[in-house]
């Protein structure tokens, strides 16, 4: 015999019934929940016509944004808890407050910013249009041939290109980040509404997955891509599992009942499309097959849910090797040593791998740390809701929150394993965190607040990871201007040279010019770089085997990232561009107040090759100009 509270917490949630259609709210908070949506909408639009992005500084966007922004966000999480503890609020406006917020995330630098956002958009962008020039498969990639042998979103981009007759994928990239969180709430309700039908955690633990998605995986890639179709491979699964219930494997009180007797095993139709996800993720992303093979071997630990389980997984461990043996065989041979080296060394994998030669501004440590305590906050609250919720341990969830974790020990993934692992683990920690915060109709109001309170915090952690770096990450016309210059003039053979890879476009046709960034270089030439930079730019930039001239290309980003990051010293980019200004080697060809470009002509007579900008117009610093546009 047990007693009440230990029953209770073997018990998933109630089902919350839904309102009857038409009956109007007659409580306060139901009248609350209708007003404050709108309410936080307006001063979101006010707070975007108020942002000036030359406000922009060591905490990026979060400076530049206005009281009303904050003010918004706060409305719109009082106003979402206010929807869900009222019971007789209709399941629409947590839906509409939780689009809200994806929208007010992820739409306001889409809003704000003229170019696209993010270097590696434009280097995706590139990637696209060589694949489109050669109707295939790019000759002469150098390292970005990986990307020939995962090519699936880039040739689905360049389909979707053919068929509309577009030029470029930019407008897409620039409001790609919205799209990829909408887009993902399907597949996360699925995942949420297999696991319970109390629409109150439901709703909430999608919020929660909102609001604690700091990692800014859903700019315009392949990892977004497959990331998306990772997560509906899971739901698709999950809904086919037998429930937590009884013996028989009959579904528990509050779950919602599988379509099909559970464990009944796959239809045909339904099998198929889930192998045709599986084919588009192996095929767009090296890391995410193996996320979800991960995944589904750890689901598959557990004999009741095997039947359903195991083949999936083998389809994506068939399709994945099949993959990486034919397609993907130069990457997987030139790498295998250093995949079996990893596996040696899982202390380091789970640590970020981030090379600095100077200490970061004083705010980004500050954002860091943050963000290292939001992640271990949201992990925490998932394991105490394990320890807590009985019945949590007889779902899925277990599995889905350790699915990561093999492969966190197996590869650093360039230091970024630790923040992917959180990345894949966060849709069952979200729902985890969501039994503990969310409030209830039957909570004290203190409660409500202590959960309010407590999302906002949450919130804060999101917006440090996630903003804290826009300047670098945003590019102003001007830069866009300097990088599109070096692309359609320089013949082809030419090598472009960079102090950072933060270029927006510098891949530009990467199948005829070269791209040099000092910044990646070894560690002893970035030592002889900080020692005597002149020496080092003309190693840089004096190559005899080239068969076309040398460019230097500055801006005021790359001067942004050395002084965020630490990859270099602050002055680093001002370093080269007095180099350039005082020799006469280097003849200014693009200039505006955010990007100089400078052609290595060493012995050149002044007035031959490319027409020379006046050297008044070369901005004398980088490393402190304002961001150039004010246009909200």
């Amino acid at each position: 015999m047990v007693d009440q509270q230990t029953a209770d917490a073997m018990r998933p949630p109630a089902v919350l019934a839904a309102p009857a259609r038409g009956h109007p709210p007659t409580s306060r908070a139901g009248w609350a929940a209708r007003v404050l949506l709108p309410l936080a909408l307006l001063l979101w639009a006010l707070a975007l016509s108020g942002t000036r992005l030359s406000r922009m500084g060591d905490l990026g966007l979060i400076q530049a944004l206005p009281p009303t922004y904050w003010a918004a966000v706060a409305l719109l999480t009082v106003g979402f808890a206010t929807a869900l503890r009222e019971p007789r609020t209709s399941r629409r406006w947590p839906a509409a407050y939780v689009c809200a917020l994806v929208v007010v995330i992820h739409a306001t630098p889409s809003l704000l910013y003229p170019t696209v956002r993010y270097a590696w958009s434009w280097k995706h962008l590139a990637i696209i249009d060589a694949m489109l020039r050669h109707g295939g498969p790019v000759p002469n990639a150098g390292h970005l041939d990986v990307y020939n042998q995962w090519p699936g979103f880039f040739e689905l981009n360049g389909a979707v290109l053919r068929a509309t007759g577009l030029s470029s994928a930019a407008g897409l990239a620039a409001w790609y980040p919205l799209l990829a969180n909408l887009l993902l709430i399907a597949p996360l309700l699925l995942v949420f509404r297999t696991l319970t039908g109390d629409r109150r955690l439901v709703w909430g633990a999608v919020w929660l997955y909102f609001a604690t998605s700091w990692i800014g995986q859903d700019y315009f890639s392949p990892q977004a891509f497959a990331y998306l179709l990772y997560v509906t491979v899971i739901a698709l699964v999950l809904r086919r599992l037998p429930q937590p219930g009884d013996p028989q494997g009959g579904a528990a009180s509050g779950a919602r009942a599988l379509s099909r007797p559970p464990g009944s095993g796959w239809r045909l139709g339904p099998f198929l499309a889930v192998v045709v996800l599986i084919a588009a993720i192996v095929c767009s992303h090296q890391l995410t097959p193996l996320m979800l093979i991960s995944t589904l071997a750890l689901l598959a630990l557990r004999r009741r849910y095997r039947s359903v389980v195991l083949p999936v997984l083998g389809a994506a461990v068939g399709l994945t090797l099949a993959w990486d043996a034919t397609v993907a065989r130069p990457y997987i041979s030139e790498n295998l040593t250093k995949l079996i080296a990893a596996l040696a060394s899982p202390d380091n994998n789970a640590l970020p791998g981030i090379a600095r030669m100077a200490a970061p501004a004083p705010a980004q440590v500050i954002a860091s740390w943050v963000d290292r305590g939001l992640t271990a906050g949201v992990l925490l609250l998932a394991l105490f809701a394990l320890l807590r919720h009985r019945w949590t341990r007889r779902t899925p969830l277990p599995w889905l929150l350790l699915g990561p974790l093999p492969l966190l020990l197996a590869n650093n993934y360039g230091g970024e394993m630790v923040f992917r692992a959180y990345l894949f683990a966060l849709p069952a920690a979200a729902f985890l965190g969501a039994t503990l915060v969310v409030p209830t109709s039957r909570g004290h109001l203190l409660r409500v607040w202590c959960s309010v309170g407590t999302i906002l915090v949450l919130l804060a952690g999101l917006f440090a990871g996630y903003y804290s770096k826009e300047a670098m990450n945003y590019f102003t016309p001007q830069e866009v201007a300097a990088a599109q210059y070096v692309a359609r003039t320089a013949p082809a053979g030419s090598r472009i040279v960079t102090v950072t890879a933060d270029l927006p476009g510098g891949e530009d046709r990467y199948d005829e010019h070269q791209w040099l960034v000092l910044a990646q270089a070894p560690l002893p030439d970035l030592k002889r770089l900080l020692a005597d930079p002149a020496a080092e730019l003309v190693a840089a930039l004096d190559d005899r085997t080239l068969t076309g001239p040398s460019y230097l290309v500055l801006t005021r980003a790359q001067a942004a990232e050395c002084r965020l990051t630490g990859v270099l010293p602050a002055d680093t980019v001002d370093r080269a561009r007095a180099v350039a200004a005082s020799s006469p080697d280097y003849r200014p060809v693009f200039a505006n107040q955010d990007a100089v470009v400078y052609l290595y002509a060493p012995g050149t007579p002044a007035g031959t090759g490319t027409a020379p900008v006046s050297p008044s117009s070369v901005p004398d610093s980088l490393g402190s100009a304002p961001i150039g546009s004010d246009q909200p």
